[in-house]
């Protein structure tokens, strides 16, 4: 990038370029540097802007975790409408079609990343963790809706759907489950809970 010209939402372009780095290479991929080639700026643009690389990954990982937030209130907002496994199959597809499943990876392999994301306060696996308290939370409406029975554990069920989406998407390279795959999940999951 030529001297002088501003670059607009840097944190954005960084975050982007480490996605798709990510998503092609895998973690060990994952370098300043080969973050900047990607995002097609100098390498010192990414230390102007945050302190390390690692807190470059952490503020990273928080990005992802924010938008899992934004699609929290999406699926509360969609509780009563259309079918509990429909939804449900929808938001485990958009969660883990994304690079979610790449985000979970780098977080296993970087203990200095796990370490501040924990000191910052998240718990767990990070990405994870609030994926797993978004469809609790989505359960639980439902359930206030009368549309999933009042004594299911939503919290177990919660976890087994992040747990089996996560495995089903995860390895397969780019190549997404079908929604078909998705639902007999969901709707196997859930059998004894949706009414």
């Amino acid at each position: 990038m030529p001297t002088g010209t501003a670059i607009r939402d840097v944190s954005q372009q960084l975050f982007d370029a480490a996605e798709r780095v990510l998503l092609r290479g895998g973690p060990n991929a994952l370098t300043s540097r080969a973050v900047t080639t990607e995002a097609g700026c100098a390498k010192g643009v990414l230390h102007r802007h945050f302190a390390d690389f690692d807190a470059f990954l952490a503020e990273l990982v928080t990005d992802r975790i924010d938008r899992i937030r934004t699609q929290t209130r999406s699926l509360q907002a969609a509780a009563g409408t259309s079918t509990v496994a429909d939804n449900l199959t929808q938001a485990l597809t958009d969660l883990f079609g994304s690079v979610a499943v790449a985000i979970v990876s780098l977080i296993t392999a970087r203990d200095e990343l796990r370490t501040r994301l924990h000191q910052a306060g998240s718990s767990g696996v990070p990405v994870l963790t609030e994926a797993t308290a978004m469809i609790a939370s989505y359960l639980g409406a439902e359930q206030k809706k009368g549309r999933v029975a009042s004594d299911a554990d939503i919290d177990t069920i919660a976890l087994t759907l992040i747990g089996t989406s996560h495995l089903l998407f995860a390895g397969r390279r780019g190549e997404a489950p079908e929604t078909g795959e998705v639902r007999k999940i969901v709707t196997s999951v859930i059998a004894d809970a949706a009414r």
